[in-house]
């Protein structure tokens, strides 16, 4: 039932924007941390861009200043708004969301969208 259904990525040149979008079902993303994650071929996965449910953000060292994590409450959809691309931001980017209530734990994510930045 829970389901994160991502949008945006795509092909394009250096320099270009691109608008990532999380569009979650089954639960309710404000009340969630949500994440932007990364993973190139034969790289590790890292961590990108994440809100948390109170609206504190945290940027990874390389995307700071050229990404910003944001959500629509309403729409209950997560963006990440990716400016100045470079080739090496190339990557399956994936949503991520996830909370703990006592012992208990959630955590999702999304099929992941393609993003292709050419020099």
């Amino acid at each position: 039932q829970v389901q994160l259904v991502e949008s945006g990525g795509g092909f394009v040149q250096a320099g270009g924007s691109l608008r990532l979008s999380c569009a979650a079902s089954g639960i309710s993303l404000p009340i969630y941390d949500m994440g932007w994650y990364r993973q190139a071929p034969g790289k590790q996965r890292e961590l990108v861009a994440a809100i948390t449910s109170g609206g504190d953000t945290n940027y990874a060292d390389s995307v700071k200043g050229r990404v910003i994590i944001s959500r629509d409450n309403a729409k209950n959809t997560g963006y990440l708004q990716m400016n100045s691309l470079k080739p090496e931001d190339t990557a399956v980017y994936h949503c991520n969301a996830k909370r703990r209530i006592g012992a208990a734990a959630s955590n999702y994510w999304g099929q992941g969208t393609q993003v292709t930045v050419s020099s």
